[in-house]
């Protein structure tokens, strides 16, 4: 009977110190409701213009589309020594596993820095130091504190200062399809089922290119009149 007695009560210690430390468990449901309201109904990626490790600014939308591959996202910042490393070494094991699978053509990885001091050079070093393969593995700075800000919201990530220039994050793999779309958020030390979900879409985006160009190749082509194709002024 006594060890009943043991066992119930440290039950209900560990029961109180998981409350604790979710704030009531909230954090806990907030974060799980959240995940699933994303897999439910996917999320449009917010306007954000990002920094490459070339020094190249673009939208992250168009890069997403150009790129044409579903992306497994994260974030970080170049200067972490904690959390960040362990995430690049996760990611690194996921870069390893897509090219064992021959999947260079159908997923990437991006790593997001939220650290406003990232610049170009910085992303290169740590690419460089986490052995990232640069046309499977792209690091990008986010330029614009308003879009940045609107960036983390969007994906969850809860950055907060901390001493020495560093910062307190959390961290996530996210499945984004070349459309800009968040559709799926995964625990960062389950890595496998990231790249499972990611592989789930890229049968989606292949089926759905499939019938899509059956189609085409099926409609009748509508009558093109012989004029000189007219020049298009390109926006500045």
């Amino acid at each position: 009977m006594r060890w009943v007695v043991s066992l119930v009560l440290a039950l209900v210690a560990g029961i109180g110190v998981l409350y604790g430390l979710t704030n009531g468990f909230t954090v806990l449901t907030a974060e799980a409701a959240r995940r699933q309201a994303v897999a439910e109904q996917p999320r449009p990626i917010p306007a954000a213009l990002v920094l490459d490790a070339a020094g190249r600014q673009q939208a992250l939308a168009d890069n997403l589309r150009d790129d044409g591959r579903v992306a497994i996202v994260n974030f970080f910042y170049t200067r972490c020594v904690s959390l960040c490393l362990a995430q690049g070494s996760i990611t690194e094991q996921l870069q390893r596993a897509i090219e064992a699978e021959g999947l260079q053509d159908k997923i990437r990885l991006i790593s997001i820095s939220f650290d406003p001091r990232d610049r170009a050079q910085d992303l290169s070093r740590y690419a460089v130091r986490m052995g990232a393969a640069p046309a499977e593995w792209q690091f990008l700075t986010l330029t614009d504190a308003r879009q940045r800000a609107a960036v983390l919201d969007l994906f969850g990530i809860m950055v907060v200062p901390a001493p020495l220039g560093e910062f307190e994050h959390n961290a996530a793999f996210h499945v984004v399809t070349p459309d800009g779309q968040l559709v799926r958020i995964v625990d960062l030390d389950d890595p496998g089922w990231a790249l499972k979900a990611a592989k789930s879409f890229v049968s989606g985006l292949s089926a759905h290119a499939g019938t899509a160009a059956a189609r085409a190749k099926a409609a009748p082509v509508p009558h093109q009149p012989l004029v000189a194709p007219r020049a298009v002024k390109e926006p500045s």
